[in-house]
């Protein structure tokens, strides 16, 4: 009995998971996933920028309010609705304001506090950091913990008793009192600094104190370069501070001559100081803005890396 010879053939199922495994499909299945994720990660990022955007439009907003108003003329900002794109550009506001409002006066008053606030807050806290994060002496960490601990005491509590110190002292009606007590360090810049310092290599300190040099040469000639991000965000920190601070020197400072900006502006809105328009005080408001927008713009580099980099080491 002869057998007849068929066809080698597969069976379907057979077939099918032969032609699913083919270097097209098998291509297809891997690069799927790929494409899936990438998709999404491109839908993530256009999330973000979408609300960056809204974010950034709601900081800017009060900023370009400001700005178009100080160009407005009294009529078109009192007649409704708001315009935010003024219809005559009237810079002849800044004009005006210049001439009832001693803006370089107080320009020069603040750049004095601010520089020199600065200066010695920023030196004498990089100081006192470097002593709690390299230094070894008894009870350093305890002092330490004293020294966060003043951050809870509020100025409203130590007003009247340094109002009293510092007019006993005949410091009273000048700058001394805003500036001076800026070299006894302040205790968030110490912390600030303190945990930068930890992240620097001991090694470093270790191999400079081998070759013979003082601590006093590490911190200027190995620490201090090393930690220029912390120190331009310090400095950042504190020259806003000084620029912005309103109730020291309105405390201390009596004579005009001496105020500085943020207590002018404050008195040129005031009614007893001059009659202003709203357009004349917002040129004000924004000739004081303006050098904090220029300052940050310069210094977000460094300012985001000295706090991104500032750990909690230690």
């Amino acid at each position: 009995m002869s057998k007849t010879s068929h066809p080698t053939t597969l069976p379907p199922p057979q077939a099918e998971v032969k032609a699913s495994f083919t270097p097209v499909a098998v291509t297809r299945r891997r690069v799927a996933p790929l494409i899936g994720r990438a998709r999404r990660a491109a839908a993530g990022r256009l999330v973000t920028f979408v609300l960056l955007c809204a974010a950034a439009a709601v900081i800017l907003a009060p900023l370009w309010w400001m700005f178009a108003t100080s160009v407005e003329s009294i009529p078109e900002i009192l007649t409704p609705p708001p315009r935010w794109v003024p219809s005559h550009w009237l810079w002849s506001n800044y004009v005006a304001m210049l001439t009832i409002f001693p803006f370089g006066t107080y320009l020069k008053n603040t750049l004095i506090y601010g520089v020199l606030y600065t200066g010695g807050t920023v030196a004498s806290s990089a100081i006192c950091a470097y002593s709690f994060a390299r230094l070894r002496w008894p009870g350093r960490d305890v002092v330490f913990v004293l020294v966060l601990a003043t951050m809870m005491i509020p100025f409203p509590a130590t007003m009247v008793p340094l109002y009293l110190i510092f007019r006993a002292i005949n410091w009273t009606n000048s700058l001394k009192p805003l500036i001076i007590p800026s070299i006894t360090a302040s205790p968030f810049f110490v912390f600030l600094l303190r945990q930068f310092f930890l992240t620097i290599s001991l090694e470093l300190t270790e191999a400079a104190l081998i070759d013979g040099a003082s601590h006093l040469r590490i911190f200027l000639q190995v620490i201090v370069p090393l930690s220029r991000p912390a120190l331009i965000t310090a400095t950042v920190f504190s020259f806003v501070y000084a620029w912005n601070d309103f109730l020291g020197p309105l405390i201390y400072v009596t004579d005009p001559s001496r105020q500085t900006l943020a207590v002018g502006l404050q008195a040129l809105s005031a009614t007893g100081f001059h009659s202003v328009n709203t357009n004349t005080l917002m040129a004000a408001a924004m000739l004081t803005t303006l050098p904090m927008l220029i300052i940050f713009a310069g210094a977000q580099r460094y300012f985001v890396q000295g706090i991104a980099m500032t750990g909690f080491k230690g």
